[in-house]
């Protein structure tokens, strides 16, 4: 029997079902336009969007794949990390519905559907664990970048994670000093595509550091005061895209060089990575250029799948079921903080 899963830890409302490990709806509503005004995600607008788009968007959901609410196995939503306010609409909306049906409901980590996600077939959408193999993980977005080592199934441990900036929060707010809009990512992999990435050399933080964490903020730093002294840059096209991919190769080469550090310390042979930021196309080519010349296996989560989505929800909540993984109590709160 299917799954339905919500997904409102930030700024998009998702709704999705699934059954059988086959993602049969994935609905998301993006609020980017609304928070674009304001250079970054408010809390408060974000958690009144949610409620006023959920009811329609886990409609449409259910619409898709065909399923009535009383054929429904079980309810899932993101219990953290993420907004506080955000992620009480869809976790509160999950429970309700799990009460009224008297279905079990399940709290699920944010971070854990991302660290799974490449799993999930793009065309069509199925997750198949049964190729899971023991891997390294890169899960990068605009407010966390981890590193994890997947043992197993539902097996994992935090390895390093971001001690100030994360690699999203560096892309966007790097962008916003430039002049880009909001969110600035997408816009600086698109300008970095005719740049040259040697232009100017930003600095590389914590990438000879023997540990597994990250750290962004000096090298966001950097690109302040560098725009101080050349005032005249912005106004030159090219030199504009020669910035852009300075600072993404920056990024970049940090992410894919401690990334596959670890995964020769683990002695794993297989590498993946998810996250909103893992759509970037220097950094998906980096990372196959990288893990070919290691021979390792490499795993990307669908671009479909990479930004917030309740699919990932769903499908790692169906495998926890199916794992006998104890249901979460309908008392549950929200875990703002919850650590990976």
């Amino acid at each position: 029997m299917p799954i339905l899963a919500f997904e409102t830890s930030c700024d998009e409302t998702s709704a999705a079902v699934v059954h059988h490990g086959r993602v049969l709806s994935n609905v998301v509503s993006s609020q980017i336009e609304l928070h674009a005004e304001y250079g970054g995600v408010v809390p408060e607008l974000a958690a009144r969007e949610h409620l006023r788009n959920l009811l329609p968007v886990a409609r449409s959901a259910l619409g898709e794949a065909r399923v009535a609410v009383h054929q429904l196995e079980a309810v899932a939503a993101t219990q953290g990390p993420g907004l506080p306010s955000a992620l009480m609409v869809g976790l509160k909306a999950a429970q309700a519905v799990a009460f009224v049906l008297h279905r079990p409901f399940l709290g699920i980590h944010h971070h854990a559907a991302h660290l799974y996600s490449p799993w999930i077939e793009d065309n069509p959408p199925v997750a198949d664990f049964l190729k899971l193999e023991p891997n390294v993980s890169l899960i990068v977005s605009g407010g966390h970048t981890l590193l994890v080592h997947v043992q197993a199934e539902l097996a994992h441990r935090l390895l390093g994670s971001t001690v100030d900036d994360a690699a999203g929060e560096c892309f966007d707010k790097a962008g916003k000093l430039m002049g880009l809009p909001y969110p600035a990512g997408p816009e600086i992999d698109r300008l970095a595509d005719g740049g040259n990435p040697r232009a100017f050399n930003f600095p590389r933080p914590m990438i000879d550091d023997p540990n597994d964490d990250f750290s962004f903020s000096g090298l966001k730093t950097s690109v302040r005061y560098f725009l101080r002294d050349h005032p005249t840059l912005l106004d030159d096209a090219q030199a504009m895209r020669d910035l852009c991919a300075s600072v993404q190769a920056a990024i970049v080469e940090v992410l894919v060089t401690k990334t596959l550090r670890a995964a020769r310390r683990l002695r794993v042979r297989c590498v993946t990575a998810s996250g909103g930021v893992s759509c970037n196309r220097a950094l998906r080519r980096e990372l196959a250029t990288a893990c070919e010349r290691e021979g390792l296996t490499l795993k990307l989560a669908a671009k479909t799948l990479c930004a917030d989505n309740a699919a990932m929800i769903g499908v790692l909540a169906e495998r926890k079921l199916a794992l006998r993984a104890h249901e979460t109590s309908l008392d549950a709160d929200i875990l703002p903080s919850w650590t990976l």
